[in-house]
C-alpha cells in the first residue's frame, strides 16, 4: 500500500515538474513579446531592432500642406535608407490616411531647400597641439566645404576666456569667410571648460530659429553640435549631470557630434560619447593616426541631410487649434513593425501672399484634395463605431 502511494505521489511530483517547466517557457515567452510591443509603441526611442525615429519639426504655415521634418536612425545611430510613402504611416486624430489616396509625400532633407546650422565647438587646450590641432582644423574645414550652399556653420572655440570660450563666428554660409577664422585659431587654453562650452552652443541653437516653410529665405530647419575636442572638463559652470538633464529637456532636440582626439578608452572620451548618446547625436573617437577624421565628417554630413520631410494634406477645418498627428516607419519594410513618434500642428489659414499662394499650388498638384465621395481614412473592421449623437446626454 504505502509503496503504491509512494509511486503515485512520485508520478504527481514529475508531473508538476514539466508543468512548471512549461509555465516557465511560457512566462519568456510573453515577457519578449510584452518588451517587443512596448519598444515598438514608444515614441521617439531606439527599438529592440533598433530602428526609431524622432520628430523634430512641424510646420504648418502653408495650411492645409503640412510639414513634418523627421530623423530616423538604426542601432548606430545611422539614418535608414530609401524610405518611401509605402514604408510611412500617418494619422491624424487617431484615424489613419490611407496611402493609395495619394495624400502625403516624403523626400529626404538633401533633394529640398531648406537649410541647417551647425555650430563647430573646436578645443584650444595646450594639450592638443601639434599634429592633433592641425587635424582637428583640418576636419573642421572639411566640414565646412562639405555642406550644402544654403546650410550654415557657426564657429565657437574653448578657450581661456572669462566664460571659458569664444564665438569666432557667427552664422555663416560663406566657406572662406569662416575659413579665415579657423586659420586664427591657435592651441593656447590653459583649460577647457567643456561643459560651459556646450551650453554655450545650445544656446546659440535655441536662438536660431529662421523664418517658416512659406518662404525659402533662412528657412532653418534644424540646428546640430560637432564638437571637436580631447574631452577633458575643467571647472565648468555647470556639471555633468546638470548639462545632460538640460539635453534631456529640450523641446527640439539639437543632436552633438563627437570628434574626440585621445585615447579611445579614456575618461574624456567618455565624456563626449555620453554627450552623443543622450542627444541622439554620434561619437567618433580618433586615432593617432587621423585616418579617420574625413570618413567621420562625410557621415556626420550623411546623417544631418538623410533626414526626412513628410508633407500631408489636412482635411480639418480651419479651427486656430492645435491637432494630434502620430507618424510611423515600417523597417524593414514588409515586416509589418511600426516604430511611431507623436507631434502636433495647427489648423490655420495662411495669409495670401503672392509667394504663399504660388508654394500652396505646386503642392497642390502634386497631392490633389480627394473628391467629397472618397474616403480619406482606412477603414479597421474592429475599430469601435463613433458614439451617437446625444449619447450620453440626459
Amino acid at each position: 500500500m504505502k509503496s503504491r502511494q509512494k509511486g503515485a505521489v512520485m508520478k504527481l511530483w514529475n508531473r508538476l515538474q514539466i508543468i512548471a517547466k512549461e509555465l516557465i517557457i511560457l512566462a519568456l515567452v510573453l515577457a519578449v513579446v510584452l518588451a517587443a510591443h512596448i519598444s515598438h509603441a514608444a515614441p521617439g526611442t531606439v527599438g529592440n531592432q533598433g530602428y526609431g525615429l524622432k520628430i523634430f519639426r512641424v510646420e504648418s504655415a502653408l495650411y492645409p500642406f503640412v510639414h513634418v521634418y523627421m530623423r530616423t536612425f538604426d542601432q548606430e545611430m545611422n539614418p535608414l535608407v530609401n524610405l518611401n510613402v509605402l514604408n510611412i504611416g500617418v494619422m491624424v486624430e487617431g484615424r489613419a490616411y490611407d496611402p493609395r489616396k495619394k495624400q502625403y509625400l516624403i523626400h529626404p532633407l538633401r533633394a529640398r531647400e531648406e537649410a541647417t546650422r551647425s555650430i563647430l565647438v573646436l578645443d584650444t587646450n595646450k594639450t592638443i597641439k601639434g599634429a592633433d590641432f592641425e587635424a582637428m582644423i583640418r576636419a573642421a574645414a572639411r566640414f565646412i566645404d562639405a555642406k550644402r550652399p544654403q546650410d550654415q556653420v557657426a564657429l565657437l572655440a574653448l578657450d581661456s576666456s572669462t566664460e571659458g570660450y569664444s564665438i569666432l563666428s557667427n552664422f555663416d554660409r560663406e566657406p572662406s569667410t569662416l575659413g579665415r577664422r579657423l586659420a586664427d585659431l591657435q592651441p593656447r587654453s590653459e583649460k577647457t571648460r567643456l561643459y560651459d562650452g556646450v551650453v554655450a552652443a545650445m544656446q546659440m541653437a535655441a536662438s536660431a530659429g529662421g523664418g517658416d516653410s512659406s518662404s525659402n529665405v533662412d528657412y532653418v530647419v534644424s540646428t546640430s553640435i560637432v564638437i571637436l575636442a580631447g574631452g577633458r572638463d575643467d571647472d565648468s559652470a555647470i556639471n555633468r549631470s546638470d548639462l545632460m538633464t538640460r539635453i534631456s529637456n529640450l523641446k527640439i532636440p539639437v543632436p552633438i557630434y563627437c570628434l574626440g582626439f585621445g585615447e579611445s578608452e579614456s575618461k574624456e572620451q567618455r565624456n563626449l560619447q555620453a554627450l552623443s548618446k543622450n542627444s541622439f547625436g554620434k561619437h567618433y573617437p580618433i586615432s593617432s593616426a587621423h585616418d579617420t577624421i574625413t570618413r567621420s565628417i562625410e557621415d556626420i554630413q550623411h546623417i544631418m541631410q538623410s533626414d526626412y520631410v513628410l508633407t500631408f494634406r489636412a482635411y480639418i477645418p480651419v479651427d486656430g487649434e492645435s491637432h494630434n498627428i502620430k507618424v510611423g516607419v515600417e523597417y524593414p519594410t514588409g515586416s509589418g513593425i511600426m516604430y511611431y513618434d507623436t507631434s502636433s500642428f495647427e489648423a490655420i489659414e495662411p495669409p495670401t501672399f503672392p509667394q504663399i499662394l504660388e508654394i500652396q499650388q505646386k503642392i497642390d498638384r502634386l497631392i490633389p484634395a480627394l473628391n467629397k465621395n472618397d474616403e480619406l481614412y482606412i477603414k479597421n473592421p474592429f475599430a469601435p463605431p463613433a458614439e451617437p449623437p446625444g449619447a450620453g446626454k440626459q
